[in-house]
């Protein structure tokens, strides 16, 4: 597409040229700048006030070195990342990924995004994230220590309970979030929420290792609803098996859905009596392992290696909980033929704007990431603000605060998309929604902000 607007189009060019090696950042800027063509005409005073130019330039980008001593006594050296995105609405919020896919382009995509899915939520939260090109598969529980360890002496540095509060993401899971809190708290030597998907024992919320999952779907069956469809009796598949996945599955299956297919890196699983969630959290959650062992648990249940193929699984409602662009044109196309009339990101981006083209042209009903995974930061942001009070909610009360962030998300990305000319398109319904928020704050900090 190109851009209608001269300003959106010097934007993105400028962004182009300062950002030419990092394809998943400029495919996350491009993606909103589309959708706020609209916007733009309407609101003049966006490039008065230089709000776009501001928007895609991080605040701060913090690029350190971190070392470490493995089991065998050998030094290992890895990048560390935190991109400080935007402030305007409150601390900065986003979560840190350890993979060996991380570089600045990954996690500025992610921390970009992160703006407008905090803002979505309703809460007092800014854009952030981080990350290491680290990879905790295969390390000892002593390895990963030292690591988090090293990670947080640095990062330590940028990052308060008024500041900067990250949290989890791809390969930062309880263990990984308690070695780096511990570590901050001994350099800093003070008990604040600076970290969120903390364990419970020490201020951590109920339902936030179940929030990202679970407000999927509720924001898919907010977006059902409206099409006068819903779970109940449909044939589901879920990519991913980490958190966000499991416990799609989980409010899937509450919600009267079947869930037949989950994968992991190495393939998938299918199972036409439905995935045994109990077994598959067997699997994943205590022991680890690979995916396949489930079908070497189930009768019935037969695995595939590799893990695209999971979208030529015949369903009625695709949630990709795996990672970004996942489902590729081809895989949309398949998932269309086959009948799929629903699609809800779980994951962040997990589909290409081609595969999100299929699925708008196709007539299928498509639920963005910043909108329908930003339960995950909503109830990290509930667990900000248990901490400010040293308060905990129930899982129940913490589940219905979700269900109710969840639902005006849906609302609002609908009402904007509909004010501007484009009902039914919830990917710009999003971005505009989760704009205007944040533009609106920094028009009236002023420039120097």
């Amino acid at each position: 597409m190109s851009f209608k607007s001269e300003y959106l189009a010097r934007v993105y060019d400028s962004v182009c040229k300062r950002n030419a090696n990092e394809p998943e950042f400029l495919q996350a800027v491009k993606e909103v700048l589309e959708s706020l063509e609209p916007v733009v005409a309407k609101r003049p005073d966006l490039e008065k006030n230089g709000i776009l130019e501001r928007l895609v330039e991080p605040e701060r980008g913090i690029q350190f070195r971190v070392s470490w001593v493995d089991d065998n006594g050998n030094v290992q050296v890895n990048r560390g990342y935190r991109y400080q995105f935007n402030s305007a609405i409150g601390p900065y919020k986003g979560g840190i990924r350890l993979h060996p896919s991380v570089n600045a382009s990954v996690i500025k995509f992610l921390g970009f995004e992160q703006i407008f899915k905090n803002s979505l939520t309703g809460l007092p939260i800014g854009g952030g994230k981080g990350g290491s090109d680290f990879d905790p598969k295969g390390k000892s529980d002593n390895e990963i220590m030292r690591f988090c360890q090293s990670f947080m002496t640095e990062l330590a540095k940028h990052i308060g309970a008024d500041t900067d509060v990250p949290a989890g993401d791809i390969g930062t899971g309880a263990r990984e979030i308690g070695y780096m809190y511990g570590q901050y708290k001994r350099i800093r030597n003070e008990f604040t929420g600076v970290l969120t998907g903390k364990g419970i024992s020490y201020g951590g919320s109920l339902a936030r290792t179940e929030a990202t999952g679970f407000g999927v779907c509720y924001f898919t069956a907010e977006m059902l609803k409206a099409a006068g469809k819903s779970f109940e009796g449909k044939n589901v598949v879920v990519s991913g098996s980490g958190n966000v996945a499991i416990y799609a599955a989980v409010k899937t299956t509450a919600l009267g859905g079947k869930v037949i297919a989950m994968s992991d890196s190495s393939g998938y699983v299918y199972d036409p009596n439905g995935i045994n969630i109990d077994v598959m959290k067997q699997i994943k959650e205590v022991e680890r392992a690979r995916i396949s062992e489930y079908a070497k648990r189930v009768p019935g249940s037969t695995f595939t290696e590799g893990c695209k193929n999971i979208w030529t699984v015949k369903c009625d409602i695709a949630l990709p909980c795996a990672t970004q662009n996942e489902i590729d044109e081809e895989s949309a196309k398949t998932l269309v033929a086959n009948g799929c009339f629903a699609v809800a990101e779980g994951a962040n981006m997990p589909s290409t704007p081609e595969a999100v083209a299929v699925f708008q042209s196709n007539g299928v009903l498509f639920a963005p990431a910043k909108a329908a995974n930003a339960g995950g930061v909503a109830t990290s942001a509930l667990e900000m603000s248990q901490n400010s009070m040293r308060y905990s909610w129930t899982f129940e009360e913490v589940d219905q605060k979700l269900h109710g962030i969840m639902v005006n998300i849906y609302k609002n990305a609908a009402a904007a998309a509909k004010e501007y000319g484009m009902e039914g398109n919830l990917v710009a319904g999003a971005n505009i929604a989760g704009f205007l928020k944040v533009a609106d704050a920094m028009k009236w900090q002023g420039v120097a902000y």
